[in-house]
This record gives C-alpha cells, sequence and structure tokens, in this order.
C-alpha cells in the first residue's frame, strides 16, 4: 500500500498532484481535516445540498464550490480537484465507471463541487490520546459498510447510512467518544457500538467498502458515520455524472481539525 508520511498537506498534495502517492490518506498529512468529496452537475446540486442538509452527521457541509471552479480556497491555497485527491470514483447513471487517479479530462463548467467532513481527521487527536488505529498500524485502509439505518431524503437522493469502524478496547471506546464529540465537523461522535447486526451489518469481517478489519480479543467494533454515505445515493439517485473520492482517498486540507469547527463556522466547539 502506498503510505506518504507527510505532514505538511501542502507538500502532499503536491506529492499526490505529481503521481507520487496514490493511497488512502488515513494517518498521513499529520491533524490536517480531510474531506470526502462529491462533484454533481449543477442540476443536480441543490437536491445534494438539501441531502446534506438533512443530514449532517455523515455529510457535514465543509465547503461548496462555484458552479466550473475546482479550486476550494476556504479549505486550502491552490487546492485543485482535478488534481489532489489520491484517486477518485466515476458514476454514470448510477453505475460506478471508473476510478482514475485525475479527473482532468472529465472536467467541465458546470460542475459544482462539495467537500464533507472525514472521520480520518480525528485520528491524529485519538492516537496523540494513546488509542491505536488498527489501520495505521496494518497499512489497511479503514473498513465501510452500509447499514440498514435510513438518511433523510432529498429529491432523488436517498439511502442508507454507511458508517466507518475501529475495533478498540472498551475503554478506549469510552475516551473515543468524548475526543470525537469535540469534532462534529467530522462526524463526531460514533453512532454505534458493538453488536454489528443491530445496525444490519451481518458479516463484519466483509466489509462492503475498504479492507477486512482486524479484531482481536478483548476489542469491540466501534462505528462512526461515514462520508461514503453520499455514494450509497448517488446509486439509488442515478444522476448522469457523478464524480467522489474513493474510499479512504480524500482531500487533505490546510485547516486543522481541531480548529475547523472555529475556521469555518465562526463558532467555537464546546469545551
Amino acid at each position: 500500500m502506498n503510505k506518504s508520511g507527510l505532514s505538511d498537506p501542502r507538500q502532499l498534495r503536491r506529492e499526490i498532484r505529481d503521481g507520487g502517492f496514490c493511497g488512502p490518506t488515513a494517518g498521513s498529512g499529520g491533524d490536517a481535516l480531510q474531506a470526502n468529496l462529491v462533484i454533481l452537475a449543477a442540476e443536480d446540486a441543490g437536491d445534494f445540498m438539501r441531502l446534506c442538509q438533512s443530514n449532517p452527521r455523515p455529510c457535514p457541509l465543509l465547503a461548496v464550490g462555484e458552479p466550473g471552479d475546482p479550486s476550494l480556497p476556504a479549505l486550502g491555497q491552490g487546492i485543485d480537484l482535478r488534481h489532489d485527491l489520491p484517486r477518485y470514483r466515476v458514476w454514470r447513471e448510477g453505475e460506478l465507471t471508473d476510478e482514475p487517479t485525475d479527473i482532468a479530462d472529465l472536467w467541465r463548467d458546470d460542475l459544482v463541487s462539495f467537500a464533507l467532513g472525514c472521520s480520518f481527521s480525528f485520528e491524529d487527536a485519538l492516537t496523540r490520546a494513546g488509542i491505536p488505529m488498527r489501520h495505521h498500524q496494518t497499512g489497511c485502509n479503514v473498513p465501510m459498510y452500509r447499514t440498514n439505518l435510513p438518511t433523510r431524503a432529498a429529491g432523488r437522493f436517498s439511502g442508507p447510512l454507511v458508517v466507518s469502524m475501529r475495533p478498540m478496547r472498551p475503554a478506549d471506546a469510552i475516551e473515543a467518544v468524548q475526543i470525537c464529540a469535540r469534532f462534529p465537523l467530522a462526524h463526531g461522535a460514533p453512532v454505534h457500538l458493538g453488536d454489528p447486526a443491530q445496525i444490519g451489518i451481518a458479516d463484519i469481517m466483509a466489509p462492503d467498502y475498504g479492507d477486512s478489519p482486524d479484531i482481536r480479543d478483548g476489542e469491540l467494533p466501534v462505528f462512526w458515520a461515514c462520508g461514503v454515505t453520499p455514494q450509497a445515493a448517488i446509486v439509488t439517485a442515478r444522476p448522469a455524472l457523478a464524480i467522489t473520492h474513493a474510499p479512504g482517498h480524500m482531500l487533505v486540507t490546510d485547516i486543522p481539525a481541531g480548529r475547523a469547527e472555529a475556521m469555518l463556522t465562526g463558532v467555537s466547539p464546546a469545551e
């Protein structure tokens, strides 16, 4: 697995743009806020905006681009969404058709970009608190699952909640709830702990996205709302064209995750 040790977000984006890094971004970029990406034609953007507004836990909006503009200046200097993610997904009529490392040839003047918060953003804080991230240790992508929990529909967009999972000892899970609650723009606290069957996951070892987990004795699965949720909604909505990040392959912004709430909303998180 291609892994970057770069902690400077701008250097990491340059490495991605130059083709030197094409793997999942978990553990890269230091404490920088990471973002999921959805790009849609302007005619589909209004309904998708309402989906995000109705489902802020899996779809916390960080920034929305102007039609045809691949930059997101609120999130970082020199960001170019056509090049700055390690891997993308291209959807046509709700079907996944390609996973390129660059989307310059697909860019159009009517495309609107949505950056959504990502759970990778709180992993630096968990690691500094002594809570190990197994997918960092094993060099794997975090496992993600479709659940039986519905999202609130918006126009053509609807679908199930997707969750990411990190195995933890019970004491670490309790501390993780407290830490992650301070990161509402990165999905906040977990949505479920323990028995995966209670949220419709039949086989914890067979994720819908990412890699199979390594769950050890004495650990329980801890689940967070996940920014892959919009991809499930794209399958239902079947827009003519949609471009997203490949699961685990994020936009790494210039914003420190711990300061994101104040910088993007002007409201400091509760202590």
